[in-house]
């Protein structure tokens, strides 16, 4: 028995979740007091976090009014161009939803031949479960919610982002404090309210099936792993499509406007510059956000499954069988305790406690989660229950199942103090690239390279530690909780990653708007710091990754009747070799995307300052609109191929060869993706920061290398520019990768186990 009632699981799920979304409506309500038009924004005032709140534009004499102008025109510029990007890549990604909810209904359908007659279960034959032709009704359903909370999910954060990039610039004119408070709230607002919808809706799916299903448990969550695939469907797209529209647009204004003309990143002379700054927020907002729900999503669907054919689901004990769901409740509790630290108990005054301040909310969020964790092991859990393992069931103990999850959860701390370690330009492994530019761009990609290759090595050993020993306490159950565990803190990891992006723009409005260097100066240490904790939220993304696909390979091996993946047996090692080449071959067509889609760009960059008058003396206006369409136009184009190739895999190789070559690819696509997105996105990160080093010129060795158009700053601006497809493309999109064939493969194992293989069947 455990002491938590089913009543009071069925309260304290939605519940959680509830608090979740007012408190991101109570931090957006924060953020929309700092007023954009210009008589409000002089009335707007308070005197915490900052420096009092005279305006410094007030002292340097210049026009406030026309500021604040520029601040609404340029932010209602990169709001337009995001919205219509997201529509044109929602109609495209609508149409390939319909067509795979009609995929997913035939294939299980036809399991049992579209019977409707109750079959014997899977896992115990003397019992029946419901027809497959219902589960296969209710996977459809599942997938389409899950892909539309991923798009909703995305298109929020996009809007809170682009709704506070110019009132993060204006409050910078207070103080660094007020614009650091300002941007972490709407980090904050999308945070709490992907977690809280992700947790919500699914817990209303569950319950809504559990009508039809009553106590068939198994078919019950069975059918709800399309919520996984739908998510992370939705969010390879997201990901792929934006990635390419930011890289496209920052590679084209970085060459032309850095290095061959000399003028600064957001400078309003560029004409790819609201393309580049409406990328940020497609592509590192609304993809990442759908990247993150996919994840958590799967991860929940991947303890269910495993749950349901468990003790758990074998007694009917709910509150067990939620205990994936609970663990997420308390960690939007955790998460919003965590975030009143950054917004009230302390004020940052100063731009080098910026950094330390996000760090601070890791480290509180894990360790407050820890506690959290122990509460509800000891609460939701019998002292003793059995988990399923390949065939058997296996002893474990509540306090087995804690271990399991605060392992996940510390893991992915490491993860991201060893991925900040190496993308920060406050240690040395940057501060060595950028010292590598002295003797030009060849030096400075080669140190680069070899900085994001030794990068691997402590994520892995984290990763393989977790695997081992949550492996042995509580089988592929352990796994699948550990996953949850990394990704508990969801909230506070993507209020901290959403804050990038966010202070990237508001620099760039600051830049635009011709706002005084002091501020400019302020605006880039708050992106600065912004760079490392993208680079933290994707070592957490990836870590989360690796062992949500290898929970989800655990249940499709269980459920496509496969006793043993044989590495001698040729079906399986062939397999194992095409898996590990896949993220090679997914990487060189993102990559190539970004390369043919900024070849264009660069050329109507080039053409524009060379013809149009005027230009680039700043009196005449470039025509932003073209740089937008190109960057549009590109990335709806090349995002289908690589989707086609990830969707496509798991369908032929299962259909076609059949259950144990697609688990040898699994398993291939695991290992060789996992190490070459760590690699990718720290490669990426340390360029792009060795850049911002001696551009900041803080220390007295940057002073040495800079100042900015100096040939060391031009080597670093190259050394960047290749990072960009590599840490905002490739590296975050092979997470969706080696998730999504997992997850696809779990949800058409029932097909694959009974009419896979054809051509072994046939020749």
């Amino acid at each position: 028995m455990t002491i938590l009632s089913p009543l009071a699981t069925k309260v304290f799920i939605p519940v959680a979740a509830v608090i979740g979304i007012v408190f991101a409506v109570v931090q957006w309500v924060l953020v929309s007091r700092v007023k954009l038009s210009p008589a409000a924004a002089a009335a707007s005032g308070g005197g915490k976090n900052g420096y009092g709140d005279y305006l410094i534009e007030e002292e340097e004499g210049l026009n406030d009014h026309n500021v604040v102008v520029k601040c609404a025109e340029i932010q209602n510029a990169i709001s337009e161009g995001a919205t219509s990007f997201l529509f044109t890549e929602y109609q495209y990604v609508g149409i390939f939803m319909s067509i795979f909810a009609v995929v997913i209904f035939l294939f299980l359908g036809s399991v049992e031949g579209f019977s409707t007659k109750s079959q014997p279960c899977t896992y115990n034959k003397d019992k029946y479960c419901k027809p497959a032709l219902f589960t296969a009704l209710f996977s459809t359903v599942s997938f389409l919610l899950g892909a539309i909370t991923s798009l909703v999910s995305g298109f929020l954060g996009m809007k809170i982002a682009t709704y506070a990039n110019a009132r993060t610039t204006l409050e910078a004119r207070k103080g660094v404090g007020k614009a650091f408070i300002t941007a972490f709230r709407s980090g904050a607002v999308m945070g709490f309210l992907l977690a809280s919808s992700g947790l919500v809706v699914l817990y209303i799916t569950i319950n809504v099936f559990k009508l039809y299903y009553g106590d068939d448990w198994e078919g019950l969550f069975e059918s709800i792993t399309g919520y996984g695939l739908g998510g992370s469907s939705m969010a390879l797209f997201g990901r792929v499509g934006g990635g390419i529209y930011t890289k496209a647009a920052d590679v084209g204004a970085d060459l032309v406007g850095k290095v061959e003309r000399n003028i600064p990143e957001d400078d309003p002379r560029n004409p790819a510059v609201i393309a580049d700054n409406v990328g940020d927020n497609v592509g590192d907002i609304a993809g990442m956000g759908s990247d993150l729900f996919g994840s958590y999503a799967e991860s929940s669907c991947a303890a269910l499954v495993v749950a349901s054919i468990s003790s758990f689901g074998i007694d009917h004990d709910f509150t067990g069988m939620c205990y994936p769901l609970l663990v997420s409740s308390v960690g939007i509790i955790v998460c919003l305790i965590t975030t009143l630290f950054a917004t009230d108990f302390f004020e940052v005054k100063a731009v080098k406690e910026i950094e330390p301040a996000l760090k601070k909310q890791l480290i509180i969020s894990t360790a407050l989660m820890t506690v959290g964790i122990a509460v509800i092991s000891w609460l939701a859990l019998p002292a003793k229950f059995t988990i399923y393992n390949f065939g058997t069931q296996k002893d474990v103990s509540n306090w087995g199942l804690f271990f399991c999850v605060a392992i996940g959860l510390w893991a992915g701390l490491i993860i991201g103090f060893v991925t900040e370690y190496y993308t920060s330009n406050a240690y040395s492994p940057v501060q060595d690239v950028a010292d590598s530019c002295r003797t030009g761009a060849a030096t400075n990609v080669i140190f680069g390279l070899a900085l994001g290759y030794k990068s691997v090595i402590i994520p892995i050993f984290a990763i393989a530690v977790s695997i081992y020993v949550s492996f042995s306490i509580a089988a592929m159950y352990g796994i699948a909780v550990a996953a949850l565990g990394m990704l508990s803190t969801i909230a506070t990891g993507l209020a901290i990653d959403a804050y990038g992006p966010i202070s990237d723009n508001a620099g760039g409005i600051a830049e635009m708007a011709g706002m005084s260097h002091r501020i400019c100066e302020r605006t880039d240490a708050l992106d600065a710091a912004g760079n490392t904790t993208a680079a933290i939220g994707k070592g957490f993304a990836i870590g989360s990754a690796a062992l949500v696909s290898l929970a989800l390979f655990g249940a499709f091996v269980s459920r496509a009747g496969v006793t043993v993946v044989d590495v001698l047996s040729p079906k399986v090692f062939i397999g194992l070799i095409v898996g590990a080449m896949l993220p090679y071959w997914f990487s060189a067509m993102t990559m190539k995307s970004v390369g043919s889609a900024a070849l264009k760009m660069v050329e109507e960059v080039r053409r524009q300052l060379n013809t149009i008058p005027r230009l680039m003396e700043g009196t005449a206006k470039p025509d932003y609109a073209t740089c937008v369409k190109i960057s549009t136009d590109a990335s709806i184009k090349e995002m289908i191929p690589p989707g086609a190739l990830v969707m496509l895999t798991p369908l032929i190789v299962g259909t076609l060869i059949g259950v144990e070559t697609l688990s040898g690819v699994l398993a291939g696509a695991l290992v060789s993706g996992v190490q070459i997105a760590i690699s990718a996105s720290n490669t990426g990160g340390a360029w792009d920061n060795a850049k911002k080093y001696i551009e900041a010129g803080a220390s007295q060795h940057a002073r040495t290398l800079g100042p900015k158009g100096s040939d060391c700053h031009k080597a670093a601006v190259i050394g960047d520019t290749i990072g960009d497809p590599l840490k905002d493309t490739s590296g975050p999109s092979l997470n969706i990768l080696i998730k999504l064939m997992a997850v696809e493969s779990l949800v058409f194992a029932p097909f694959f186990a009974t009419q896979g293989g054809i051509l072994f069947k046939y020749l």
